[in-house]
């Protein structure tokens, strides 16, 4: 007995070195496979034209990414890259209401590295942003050729410069931009998809308003408008997305300036539009003055007829093309019901969130109406 016990356990002993041995090179082939699989991947280069002019080239695939400057990480979460980005700003580590890409992966931002501190006039750190190792670098704002050079230069790291064009909406500058993450992120399908739908937006807005005339549509202002911090009614916009999507009468355009505007509460008295948008963003600053200033906001059409109306803010670090889309068929909505008669704008908002953001963009809507309010009128 003591001999074949002896014998069996030696057999045992042998079976069992062998399945071992038989384990590691299993694992050592697998761990060969998948480094030739990586090797071969990122034999293939491509080279992509940014938004200024510059050649850059690519090795693909890209595992890892940073994008820097005003609205730059938005346009990747849009391409659905949320889970190749190496690091965010500072500005993006915490809570921003109003940024809805920022309120959405605020859990993941958490997590990751700080890459610098971010913000419109901000510096890139390029040793920051070599710590993270990332295959690309996006940027928006912040460079110039020369720039952008200098920083893929210092970092060793291709760099690749987009941008939101004018008005950061309807924009080639923004479909450019989209396709170039697309295809530098091998997801150029999802990118095609979600120009594709944008450009969708844009002809369905314009279909349904191009034809009315003139005479038939209510004059309106958009107040309180964020520019680089909060402001009250005198805050607007000529050339205002929202209102240009649906054709809308901005009195702010017969000032013949693009872009954001400062003007007297005199101004206002003149225009004296039909319809009042208020940006939620800064409701309170209006109200406040109100209660100051009763007798001015009487003296406003809009407001004895009880046309104001809360808008989405939707330039909070850039614009968030998400809301602006948004925002516009509310608009449309208010100043044409028989026109929008098919359209619930909280429907609409929550169908369009989910296309920039997926099934994840489906709560934005609420979230965005449980801080600023929502479609609604404004009572004062």
């Amino acid at each position: 007995m003591p001999k074949q016990l002896k014998k069996f356990k030696w057999i045992v002993t042998i079976l069992l070195v062998i399945i071992i041995s038989l384990t590691a090179c299993s694992k050592a082939s697998q761990n060969q496979f998948q480094t030739s699989q990586i090797s071969n991947e990122t034999v293939q280069t491509i080279t992509v034209t940014d938004l200024i002019g510059r050649q850059v080239e690519i090795k693909t695939p890209v595992h890892k990414v940073v994008a820097i400057g005003p609205g730059a990480l938005r346009l990747v979460t849009y391409v659905d890259g949320i889970d190749r980005i190496a690091g965010v700003e500072n500005i993006d580590k915490k809570l921003a209401n109003g940024r809805t890409y920022n309120m959405l992966f605020q859990e993941e931002f958490a997590k990751l590295p700080t890459i610098g501190q971010g913000g419109p006039d901000s510096t890139p750190d390029a040793e920051k942003l070599v710590q993270v190792s990332p295959d690309v670098i996006f940027v928006i704002s912040l460079l110039d050729k020369s720039k952008a050079d200098d920083l893929q230069a210092k970092t060793g790291i291709p760099v690749i410069v987009l941008s939101y064009g004018k008005l950061g909406t309807f924009e080639e500058d923004v479909y450019t931009s989209l396709e170039i993450i697309g295809k530098v992120l091998g997801k150029e399908d999802r990118a095609r998809e979600l120009v594709d739908y944008i450009k969708g937006v844009q002809k369905d807005l314009q279909d349904r308003t191009k034809d009315i005339p003139d005479d038939k549509k209510p004059t309106v202002y958009v107040g309180a408008l964020g520019f680089k911090g909060g402001h009250g009614v005198e805050s607007t916009q000529g050339n205002y997305p929202p209102f240009m999507a649906v054709n809308a009468k901005n009195v702010a355009d017969t000032l013949g300036q693009k872009g954001s505007v400062m003007i007297e509460k005199e101004k206002l008295l003149a225009w004296n539009p039909d319809i009042i948008f208020i940006d939620e963003g800064n409701l309170d600053l209006v109200k406040q003055d109100y209660q100051k200033n009763p007798d001015f906001y009487k003296s406003l059409k809009a407001f004895k007829s009880d046309n104001i109306y809360g808008i989405l803010p939707y330039n909070q670090y850039n614009t968030n093309i998400d809301t602006a889309l948004v925002d516009a068929y509310w608009v449309g909505k208010v100043l044409y019901p028989e026109k929008f008669s098919d359209i619930d704008p909280v429907n609409k908002a929550t169908e369009i969130y989910s296309k920039f953001f997926g099934d994840k963009g489906k709560i934005l809507y609420d979230k965005m109406k449980e801080v600023y309010g929502g479609f609604e009128k404004i009572k004062f």
